[in-house]
């Protein structure tokens, strides 16, 4: 349970900031008046938010597999 808590920790930080990286790297080329840092974390956190949504109603059973989570964060399901 602890590895698992940790593993989805640590794939929502990965995903906070990539999703920030493309926000701020394209403000910087297209709307350079904006303030990044606003951009970066509204892009982070809608990111976020997405898949938390995705693990809150994949774990309604009580349950959480190592397949649901990487569903939720855009991965394939493994077969076999």
């Amino acid at each position: 349970m602890k590895q698992k808590a940790l593993n989805i920790g640590g794939r929502i930080v990965a995903l906070f900031l990539s999703s920030a990286l493309a926000i701020v790297t394209g403000a910087a080329v297209f709307a350079p008046e904006l303030e990044l840092w606003k951009s970066a974390a509204l892009a982070g956190f809608a990111a976020v938010a997405n898949v938390v949504e995705k693990l809150a109603r994949a774990s309604v059973d009580g349950t959480l597999t190592r397949d649901e989570i990487n569903e939720a964060f855009g991965g394939k399901k493994k077969t076999g």
